[in-house]
């Protein structure tokens, strides 16, 4: 009589995050530059998106 072997299960795959809507997953967003008295607007810097805080991924 053969023993009774168990079967390996195949571990599932880790569920992959959702990207963050205001980043698309990049964790940084555009912000515009404004200079001088008028606060004409110069150009855009990157920044920390605040809605995932940096990490490219939605929040719940």
């Amino acid at each position: 009589m053969r023993p009774v072997v168990a079967k390996k299960r195949t571990p599932r795959p880790a569920p992959v995050p959702a990207k963050c809507g205001p980043c698309q997953g990049t964790g940084e967003v555009a912000r515009t530059v404004h200079v001088g008295r008028k606060r004409r607007v110069v150009g855009e810097q990157s920044g920390i998106c605040l809605a995932c805080f940096g990490t490219g991924e939605a929040t719940d």
